[in-house]
């Protein structure tokens, strides 16, 4: 196997798929950013915190908890790699949804409704961080309340990643009666083209 160039802090399973893509090697770190006592990385926003600043702070703390947990385990150096996405509609982040109702509020916000999909990637090497952050505007159809029902029966709004990024495409892929097609969200295309921009800069600070 072949020495990463970079390391990824993350869990995240698309993520990783990304930077596969990109034919980029790297090794995942994996940080805690689950509730709970033991947490790394809180990803709660501070109050009247905006949008554009929480996904760069939460990239970059990412990125720099991904860092110590290479020196503490005394792996090889090589830059880490950290990234947020995020759903804005009117200034407020849709998170993920708490349950069944909080899920159908968000949807039901977001139809026939343009929102903003932000994403952040941070690079940290040594004491260094750099960031990018990228925005999209997205519109979606009119969604009706049964189609819905029927998308949160399926369990895939509390998929942070499905619910923030998936579009037509993949779930018409995976789509049967019980899966509608909802509108496109193209956070994919544009994480790939920054993490592909950020592996650029890590051949810059990465020296």
């Amino acid at each position: 196997m072949s020495a990463p160039v970079v390391y990824l802090a993350s869990k995240s399973p698309r993520r990783e798929e990304l930077l596969r893509q990109l034919g980029v090697e790297f090794t995942a770190i994996r940080v805690r950013e689950a509730p709970g006592r033991d947490r790394d990385v809180d990803e709660g926003a501070h109050d009247a915190e905006p949008p554009l600043h929480y996904v760069e702070r939460i990239a970059r703390t990412k990125a720099a908890v991904g860092w110590q947990r290479v020196l503490q385990r005394g792996l090889a150096p090589h830059p880490v790699l950290g990234a947020d996405t995020e759903v804005v509609l009117d200034g407020s982040i849709f998170g993920k949804p708490k349950d069944a109702a909080d899920a159908t509020r968000m949807l039901t916000q977001l139809s026939r409704r343009t929102h903003q999909v932000l994403t952040a990637v941070a690079l940290c090497w040594d004491q260094q961080i750099v960031a990018e952050i990228s925005t999209s505007s997205v519109t979606f159809r009119e969604i009706p309340p049964e189609e819905i029902e029927r998308y949160v029966e399926t369990g895939e709004p509390f998929d942070k990643e499905l619910f923030r990024c998936h579009g037509p495409s993949a779930l018409r892929d995976r789509a049967s009666a019980r899966r509608p097609r909802l509108p496109r969200a193209i956070t994919g295309l544009t994480e790939a083209a920054l993490a592909g921009r950020s592996m650029l800069a890590s051949e810059q600070i990465g020296r």
